[in-house]
Order: structure tokens, then C-alpha cells, then sequence
């Protein structure tokens, strides 16, 4: 080989996905999203304002999530999976069943009246994404994952007694219906204020519940 010929380099190699830099990058983009979905709702709140939010490209946003779609279903799952983690969702058989979903409801419905989630469902409600594909990535990626994993709690107190319950999935959506109930339609519509009775609300769609599911005896 001639003295002055150069080695062949070795082709450089594209930075692996979920190394510690690729995480943060995507936990600031996350986070622009929901301040800014938030702020100025879906329509409002631009790919090219959320990459500069977060201090990022456009191109490393759409890298992250493909679209603004699927951005703002990454969102939403984010901020349940963090206020609603799987652990509130644990049977633990060694709790009364009452103070176990007493427990349930009151985060929930602290998740639900909270100021990023009645700005949610105002945005989802509006003329202008209510016929959108919008409201089922919401769906998807927020509310039916708290169903099912409430669902698998409340069949698992079955199984050991606690409560009677044939139909769990349904029992599941009955429960979070009355623990947001009227008080959370009010507090979407402005009439009321966030803390206005919300431990009786809870406490009462926790007892309506049990008298429903609770055992009978002699069945």
C-alpha cells in the first residue's frame, strides 16, 4: 500500500435509540407538548412551537413521535401513566375493600379535576375535534387503560370474596362514571370550584358501589 494512502474509515453509527440523551430529549419534548396542548389546545399548539419549547429540532420531534397525533396520544398516556401509576391499581387483599377503592377514587378524581385533564376533555369536546380521530387516540391512550387495570383490581377482590361481581369490565366503567359524576361535569363547565366537596362526592359513589357489589349472603 502506498505511504500515502489513507485506511478506509469506518462508517459512523447512528445514535442508538433510548440512550440516556434520546430520554431526555423525549421527556422535554413530552413535556412542552402538555404545557402547551394545555395552554393553547390541539389546534393551537404547533410542531414548531413544541420543538422550541423543548429546546429540540422539528426534526428530532418528528423523530421521536411520527406526527402530531401520535404526540399528543403520548401525552396523554404519559400524564396517566404518571398520575395514575399501576400500582394504585393493586388489589392489596390486606386493605378493606371500602378504604381500597375509597383510596382509588380520590386519585382518580384528583387526576380527572386536574387543570391539564378539564382542559383536556374541553378540547376534546369542541366542535372543531369532536369529529376528529382525535377523541379515540384520547380514549386509547388514557381512559381505557385505567379501565382495564381497575377492572383486573376489582375481579381480583372478587375472587377472594370482597365483592360480587360477574361482569368486571363493566363494573369498572360504572365506577369511574359515578366518581367523576356531576361534580366533574360542573368543574369542566366552570360552575364550580375544584375542591368543592370532592372527599363526600368520592365517598358517596364509593358506598353507592358497594351497595351494588357488596357479597350476599346465602348466594
Amino acid at each position: 500500500m502506498p505511504a500515502n494512502a489513507s485506511l478506509p474509515r469506518e462508517p459512523v453509527r447512528a445514535a442508538a435509540p433510548g440512550r440516556p440523551k434520546d430520554m431526555e430529549k423525549a421527556s422535554a419534548i413530552l413535556e412542552a407538548a402538555r404545557r402547551l396542548f394545555t395552554g393553547h389546545g390541539f389546534d393551537g399548539a404547533s410542531m414548531d412551537q413544541i420543538a422550541a419549547a423543548a429546546g429540540v429540532s422539528k426534526l428530532t420531534v418528528y423523530s421521536h413521535y411520527g406526527d402530531k397525533d401520535t404526540l399528543f396520544a403520548a401525552v396523554v398516556r404519559s400524564y396517566c401513566e404518571q398520575n395514575l401509576p399501576d400500582s394504585l391499581f393493586e388489589s392489596a387483599p390486606e386493605m378493606p375493600i371500602r378504604d381500597r377503592l375509597l383510596q382509588v377514587g380520590r386519585v382518580f378524581f384528583a387526576f380527572v379535576s386536574s387543570p391539564e385533564a378539564v382542559a383536556g376533555h374541553r378540547m376534546l369536546c369542541s366542535p372543531r375535534t369532536a369529529d376528529t380521530h382525535l377523541p379515540g387516540k384520547f380514549w386509547q391512550a388514557g381512559p381505557e387503560r385505567v379501565q382495564q387495570a381497575l377492572a383486573e383490581l376489582l375481579s381480583r377482590r372478587a375472587a377472594i370474596g370482597d365483592l360480587d361481581i360477574s361482569d368486571s369490565a363493566l363494573a369498572a366503567r360504572q365506577f369511574v362514571t359515578l366518581v367523576k359524576g356531576e361534580l366533574h361535569a360542573r368543574l369542566v363547565l366552570g360552575c364550580c370550584d375544584r375542591d368543592e366537596d370532592a372527599d363526600a362526592h368520592v365517598a358517596a359513589a364509593v358506598d353507592f358501589f358497594l351497595r351494588a357489589y357488596a357479597p350476599r349472603s346465602g348466594r
